[in-house]
């Protein structure tokens, strides 16, 4: 039975996040408002597992969207290694097991596309997955992700348990983080650019050499995909989530200089890492059930400066 055809409720974990909040605007488009329930992190805080249980007790629904995460660039993943290990254990396990526990038909887990190896085939097939040594910058989060990944399959095997796994590339969009601390490189790349221009910087430094290719995917693309896999997608194995389009950092760095139009000039730093040479996913799973993204990468990026502009001094990390 398809989630979007039904009337049980749907929990989206993380709601307020970048991938939560776009999977709220896709459930929304599709008359699913009046199914949605959440609550307050000050009220549920997923790490706890009293509190999720008493979450579940009190809301009862029959889909999950688990969207919920601590997440952050190089920076944050090299400096805070043991949160974000610990911290995404806390969250996919209790709410993998309370999930089951409690009924729920059906959930969807979130991973991400660090979970694969670090010098993985490319495009990388959901095959890959522990094929190799891990990027070191972001290794804790990623063997969480990977344990949630673990979590579903063990739980499908042992208790009959439908969850499955997503493994979105890079994201991006309304909603993002643009800590330049802690965000993720496009929207610390908006903000870098956008603060050059306001201050009439005459140039911007960047981390690494430039040469680091990477695929980005705008996260209203990936809230459609994840409904479409809730209504379309029941196997044990992960299913990536991307464009099959590839950009250096050093490209996507000049398309962002362009669409916020600063006329600063770009600067290396190459004593700092560019992570993963190279990560861009095989999507031919998911193009073999029918899904298509809708956005170009420059769509994207004009949408979400456009949106970064309007909302910029009411943002977290700004």
């Amino acid at each position: 039975m398809r989630m979007t055809d039904t009337e049980g409720k749907i929990y989206v974990a993380g709601h307020r996040g970048l991938v939560g909040s776009a999977l709220m605007r896709a459930l929304k488009r599709s008359g699913c408002e009046h199914r949605l329930c959440f609550t307050p992190h000050s009220e549920t805080d997923l790490r706890d597992p009293q509190a999720v249980e008493r979450f579940f007790e009190r809301e009862k629904p029959a889909y999950v969207l688990l969207a919920a995460a601590k997440v952050g660039g190089i920076g944050a993943n090299s400096r805070k290694p043991a949160e974000f290990i610990r911290d995404n254990l806390l969250i996919e396990t209790n709410v993998i097991d309370a999930a089951y526990r409690h009924g729920v038909q059906k959930l969807l887990f979130l991973g991400s596309s660090c979970i694969y190896p670090r010098m993985a085939p490319q495009p990388i097939p959901e095959s890959a997955l522990l094929t190799g040594p891990l990027e070191p910058t972001n290794s804790a989060y990623a063997l969480a992700k990977i344990a949630g990944i673990e979590l579903c399959r063990s739980y499908r095997k042992q208790y009959g348990f439908n969850a499955i796994s997503v493994m979105p590339t890079n994201l991006y969009g309304p909603g993002d983080n643009f800590d330049l601390e802690g965000g993720h490189v496009l929207p610390t790349l908006i903000r870098r650019f956008d603060e050059a221009k306001r201050k009439g910087l005459p140039s911007v430094t960047l981390w690494g050499t430039g040469r680091a290719i990477r695929e980005f995917l705008h996260v209203d693309d990936m809230a459609d995909a994840c409904l479409f896999l809730m209504d379309h997608y029941d196997g044990d194995e992960p299913c990536n989530i991307g464009t099959g389009e590839e950009v250096t950092i050093a490209d996507l760095a000049e398309r962002i200089r362009k669409v916020v139009d600063t006329p600063c000039t770009i600067l290396w730093d190459h004593s700092k890492p560019d992570g993963t040479p190279r990560k861009v996913v095989d999507c031919s799973k998911l193009l073999s059930l029918g899904f298509r993204v809708k956005l170009s990468l420059d769509e994207g990026l004009r949408s979400t400066y456009a949106w970064y502009d309007q909302h910029r001094d009411s943002l977290r990390g700004i």
